[in-house]
């Protein structure tokens, strides 16, 4: 059941519509409705258009509760989806789910409505008369101002049918139907809710759905069926018509180059849909004269541009064989065939666009005099269907003039830049993990991603907002609540963080660490003279051993919580490899030394020049526990022949010593993480050198680093040689074996195969970064046991070894880790002395922000540097998240208000979702929220096939319903003293019952 859509009444969706308005001011879950404010108009087939896009034919308008979101959200022209004499069930069952993913490009495997046809043309006289009425009775815009497009397919067999042809018949004029006439019942038997409306305004509610219709055909329909179906629509059925096209008219070559430019290269097709379907040389023609039909008949044709691009399933996209992709991806080659066309017809043809289109692009095709412009893909993303407030207000400011033919040149530079254009290209690196490892709450689920994704979990909006409102000072309190280095953070973090953000799904991430950084370098001085070193009240007394960052964020951490800390170094400053590795131009040692500050602060003695060989004799000495916070210093060494220079060595003397170093004029690093990159610039600084390859067995999608680290090494003018695996240095030439991909391993990398041929590379001296990591004999020396990878066995959740009171954190305890790693360490075995985690920050009302402002935000992208305060960017999901609310095209996560509860709860109505499996894409979850949040089920039925958790109402009057937790059902009379669930649940079902009735 969970698959199947089940159509809401007229009255139902009214009353919904109207109850949740009043209620919560907004309806189907958009919140902010767009209202025409200018009576500037299209015309378009004979009608009124108050804005030129809308949702193309697919999920956003199947059905009735769809189209009236895309509506209050300023869409006026809908593309309907398409039906055909398949449908219902039948339909259904042949579609893999789930059936959409959009996370990045977007990937679809279904087709037509999933509705009988029947049900379809309920759906759209339903939407269309809901328009009517809600037009002009919320004073959206003109009842007239809108235009539903119908959409068949898929040959002229079953487009002639009797079925198909009673529901072009009935969208043409659907006076006669019963849907329409209940329609009309309702509302006349409602007029006291109905202020602008009287009854024969009512009675003169056009019943002329439609007046035009985009053919839709299979791959592989031959041209002459193709003209047959639109010949027929025209001269017969009298439709303004337009022929949906597909992306192969432009030929296979030029699909590939163009895809493979952009780094779509993974994409898997080959030619035969390019061989089987239409051909350019027999489209043109073909279009001419059906536009010639047209004119005769007094109607207008035009080609639709594009359907989606078939390509094979490759890495598990969607269950299904082939997928059909669509989004920004399709941009470069829709722009392409519309320019191609328009210079063949001199801007003649008229064009229905989809194809990628979104708020960046849109004004720039309406320009180019390309519309109606229907969009999916966008709305698939958060901010779902408001985003479509920005198209409407970004339209609004263009002219709207009559239809005088397509601006070739303009369309053509368009098109140019799409090629090249950054925002249409594929990452050079695989997108990162988007999701935290926890399974989503049933409720309370709201959670900001890229806390879940910190290793510290910072208050990440909290900070942003301050720092955006220019509270410095409170922000940096934020930040060193929870970390103890931020300016190191702030600088070389890799932000994790930032891959998590939501905003990723718009258009760039928020710069949380340049935020991070701007509060302390603007507040550090005002912090550090107010910090006091807190008296020493812990029983216990602590040693440190290692003065890198999980070191000292442990001193530091302990010092605040009131423990006498002493921490040994070993060399005649702290910083670790931070500070003794890590090459200047990445972080200056002032920033180093004000985190040390911090430290400094909490009343933490420090000893330098101390190396410690037993961890034995500090217990002896009488501290009650040691930390070992030694850094991976251990070099690793290429397995190759010949010499070379680890990594740490070099950037080590480079920093204490770099008159020493003299490497040649050609250098090569083998390897291609950080630390490899940071080889090949600081290479590059050193008198003498002239050239430095960065040397790799795979390709640069593969390559470890962090993509802005690889960027900056090659603006640096760092070359990367890919699949190259070393074998030897000889002289001053480096031999190389060539690599060719295989096959995934279980990293999801694809593993390089050693090929026969080898080559050359000029190389004076090679630096090896690889395998960095700790001394074991130290560990071994001091009774520690090790793992087989040579790391310390230890208890994960305190850090505490096989040896008594002996902890690790940082690279002792993980190997190679990242700073916010350690200090994440730290803070662990710092909450395991003090018995308890520390109490969290009491935020200041300046860090918070509105669920009126954070909802605010949603749907609006924003033009990269455009604004300097990311705070006016961050998205804040901490306040409000409703991801798997906002990307449901069909309504089914509704988020509702439970007293007692700061932030909405998400329920998931059963009886709207077709399960296409979009919400799980985008809940910060490791998980699908159709399936695993609360439920509202309306039929047994629903119920017994499904295994959510959740609620099915057995009797509104008297209040029985059954529940579903953790596997049991069991009836409830909520009326009951005890109604033996458990709080939580037992409010959202009264809130259901009580406040959310229309749901029902």
């Amino acid at each position: 059941m969970g698959e199947t859509m089940t159509p809401i009444p007229f009255g139902d969706l009214i009353n919904w519509a109207e109850k949740e308005y009043r209620r919560e001011g907004s309806a189907f879950g958009v919140r902010r409705f767009y209202r025409k404010s200018d009576d500037k108009m299209l015309s378009l087939f004979g009608e009124k258009l108050e804005t030129p896009f809308g949702p193309a034919a697919g999920p956003h308008t199947q059905l009735a509760q769809n189209i009236i979101a895309g509506y209050l959200a300023g869409c006026r022209f809908f593309e309907l989806k398409t039906v055909q004499i398949i449908d219902g069930e039948d339909l259904a069952k042949c579609i893999a789910r789930p059936c959409i993913v959009a996370k990045d490009e977007c990937y679809n495997c279904e087709w037509s409505t999933e509705l009988t046809v029947e049900q379809a043309f309920a759906e759209y006289v339903k939407a269309y008369f809901a328009l009517k009425l809600l037009s002009r009775e919320w004073h959206l815009g003109a009842d007239d101002g809108f235009i539903f497009n119908m959409s068949v397919g898929y040959d002229l067999e079953g487009i002639r049918s009797e079925k198909i042809d009673r529901f072009i018949e009935g969208l043409k004029d659907a006076s006669r139907s019963d849907i329409f006439k209940e329609c009309t019942a309702f509302a006349l038997s409602h007029l006291g809710r109905l202020a602008s409306w009287d009854e024969d305004s009512i009675r003169a509610i056009s019943p002329r759905v439609s007046r035009s219709i985009t053919l839709s055909t299979l791959h592989g329909c031959p041209p002459a069926e193709i003209e047959r179906i639109a010949a027929y629509l025209i001269s017969v059925k009298k439709l303004h018509t337009f022929v949906k096209c597909n992306p192969t008219l432009l030929g296979y070559e030029f699909a590939r180059r163009t895809l493979d430019g952009m780094g779509f290269d993974a994409l898997v097709f080959d030619d035969h849909h390019f061989k089987g379907d239409l051909q350019y040389e027999d489209a043109v023609p073909m279009f001419k004269r059906l536009q010639v039909l047209a004119a005769e008949n007094g109607l207008s044709f035009g080609v639709k541009l594009t359907n989606t691009f078939p390509v094979m399933t490759a890495n598990n996209e969607l269950p299904s064989e082939e997928i059909y992709m669509s989004g920004r991806s399709l941009f470069p080659l829709t722009s392409a065939l519309a320019y191609k066309l328009s210079k063949e017809f001199g801007g003649k043809l008229r064009i229905s666009y989809s194809g990628g289109a979104d708020a960046f692009n849109i004004g720039e095709l309406y320009r180019c005099g390309i519309w109606p412009i229907t969009l999916a893909t966008s709305y698939l993303k958060p901010g779902g269907y408001e985003r479509g407030l920005q198209i409407a207000g970004t339209l609004s400011m263009s002219a709207f003039e009559p239809f005088r033919g397509v601006d070739v040149d303009a369309l053509g530079a368009l098109s140019k830049d799409a090629a090249v254009n950054e925002r249409y290209k594929k990452p050079a690196k695989p997108l990162p993990k988007r999701k935290i490892d926890d399974k989503v709450p049933l409720l309370d689920c709201f959670i900001a991603p890229c806390k879940g994704g910190c290793p510290i979990e910072q208050d990440i909006p909290e900070y942003v907002e301050l720092v955006g409102k220019g509270k410095n000072r409170e922000a940096l309190r934020v930040i060193i609540d929870k970390n103890p280095l931020p300016f190191i953070t702030g600088t070389i973090c890799p932000h994790r963080c930032m891959d998590m953000c939501t905003r990723n799904y718009y258009e760039s991430p928020i710069r949380i660490r340049k935020a991070k950084l701007t509060a302390a370098r603007n507040a550090f001085d005002m912090i550090v003279g107010e910090l006091q070193a807190p008296p020493k009240t812990a029983s216990l007394r602590v040693a440190v051993v290692g003065g890198g960052p999980a070191g000292i964020s442990a001193a530091y951490f302990l010092g605040r919580a009131g423990f006498a800390v002493t921490l040994f170094e070993k060399l005649g400053s702290l910083g670790g490899i931070v500070k003794h590795v890590i090459p200047g131009f990445r972080i200056k040692d002032h920033a180093i030394e004000q985190d040390i500050q911090l430290m400094e602060k909490m009343g933490v003695e420090v000893q330098l020049n101390s190396p410690v060989s037993s961890a034995k004799e500090l217990l002896d000495a009488g501290y009650d526990a040691v930390l070992l916070a030694v850094g991976a210093w251990a070099p690793g060494r290429a397995p190759m022949e010949g010499e070379q220079i680890n990594v740490i060595d070099f950037l080590k003397t480079l920093k204490s010593d770099p008159e020493s170093i003299s490497l040649g004029e050609n250098v090569a690093v083998i390897g291609a993480g950080n630390a490899a990159m940071d080889a090949a610039r600081a290479a590059k600084r050193v008198p003498g050198v002239e050239n430095v390859s960065i040397v790799y067995r795979r390709t640069r999608k593969y390559m470890p680093a962090d993509e802005e680290e690889l960027e900056m090494a090659v603006e640096d003018g760092v070359t990367l040689l890919e699949l190259l695996s070393p074998k030897a240095h000889r002289g001053n030439k480096l031999v190389c074996a060539k690599m060719a991909l295989g096959a995934p391993d279980a990293s999801g990398r694809r593993s390089p195969v050693e090929t026969a041929e080898t080559v050359q590379i000029d190389a004076d001296t090679v630096i090896a970064a690889v395998g960095e990591g700790i001394d074991t004999s130290f560990f071994l020396r001091n009774g520690i046991e090790l793992d087989a990878r040579g790391r310390v066995k230890a208890n994960p959740a305190t850090g505490e070894t096989n040896v008594p009171g002996v902890y690790v954190a940082g690279d002792a305890l993980r190997g190679p880790a990242t700073v916010v790693e350690a200090i994440a360490d730290a803070r662990r075995f710092a909450d395991h002395l003090t018995g308890s985690r520390f109490k969290p920050l009491a935020m200041s009302a300046n860090a918070k922000v509105s669920q009126e402002t954070a909802a605010g935000k949603k749907g609006t992208l924003v033009r990269p540097g455009r604004t300097s305060c990311e705070n006016s960017r961050c998205l804040d999901c901490s306040t409000v998240c409703e991801n798997c609310a906002d990307v449901c095209p069909n309504r089914a996560n509704v988020a509702v208000r439970v007293p007692g509860k700061e932030q909405r709860q998400i329920l998931h109505v059963e009886r709207m979702c077709n399960e296409c499996g979009n919400c799980e894409q985008f809940c910060p979850y490791s998980s699908k929220p159709y399936k695993e949040k609360f439920t509202l089920f309306h039929t047994g039925e629903e119920f017994d096939e499904s295994a959510n958790e959740g609620v099915l109402v057995l009797d509104a009057i008297n209040r029985r319903v059954r529940v579903r937790l953790q596997g049991k059902v069991q009836d409830v009379l909520l009326d009951a003293t005890e109604t033996g669930i458990c709080p939580d649940v037992e409010a959202m079902v009264f809130t259901i019952m009580d406040d959310y009735a229309y749901l029902l």
